[in-house]
């Protein structure tokens, strides 16, 4: 069951109560109440860990991909899906082996900021889920994106990808109705008032990421 049709997700599971990607992090939005957990995905020294940027994936405490998802696995995380985001070509024959190990395959949702990291995935398997992510001005820079609407529209409609995870400034009606339109899901990121939240959910979006899940009961 999810929040009033909008799924509540705990950004790096509930970073604003314990350190990103980890097991008390996971633990916490669980406790608070969350519909699916977002979790970051690299590569360190040939294994996959749980890590958002290269200097989070060189510390030393860093969270393994296999214990994230024997974690997740567990009976109390029954209920709550799974988004992935992929940080950078070459994890995903591992990432997509990891989950069916843990079957958790079925209810997690692959993103990426990068097209290419989600064709390979949609190619290694085709019945995973995918996301593309698109993030602010800088961000998508960065990826030369360009006129990024059409282009994740246009994916969309090709079935290349399943839902968009954009910035949540960059959401609109109009932007919702066309990714409807197009057979897609429309998730904002990450909301960390609780207006905000409160504004996208009326407005019809199909998940809100969150660094504080505590802020989906003050939304109401």
């Amino acid at each position: 069951m999810t929040w009033h049709n909008c799924a509540r997700i705990g950004h790096g599971g509930a970073s604003a109560l314990a350190p990103a990607n980890t097991l008390a992090s996971f633990d916490a939005a669980l406790e608070v109440g969350i519909d699916m957990v977002e979790f970051d995905v690299r590569q360190r020294r040939g294994e996959l860990v749980l890590a958002h940027t290269v200097l989070d994936a060189r510390r030393g405490a860093v969270l393994r991909l296999h214990e994230a998802l024997s974690h997740l696995a567990g009976r109390r995380f029954g209920d709550v899906g799974l988004n992935v985001d992929v940080k950078h070509v070459g994890c995903e024959p591992a990432l997509l082996e990891g989950l069916r190990r843990a079957h958790l395959l079925e209810r997690t949702l692959l993103s990426s900021q990068m097209p290419a990291v989600l064709d390979r995935l949609r190619e290694l398997e085709p019945r995973v889920r995918t996301g593309i992510s698109v993030g602010g001005r800088i961000a998508r820079l960065s990826r030369r994106w360009g006129d990024w609407r059409t282009q994740v529209l246009d994916g969309l409609a090709w079935r290349r990808w399943d839902a968009l995870m954009a910035q949540h400034r960059l959401i609109d009606v109009g932007l919702l109705g066309e990714v409807v339109g197009r057979g897609g899901l429309l998730y904002a990121w990450t909301v960390n008032e609780r207006a905000a939240i409160h504004s996208l959910r009326g407005l019809g979006v199909h998940g809100i990421a969150t660094a504080d899940p505590r802020l989906f009961a003050a939304a109401e």
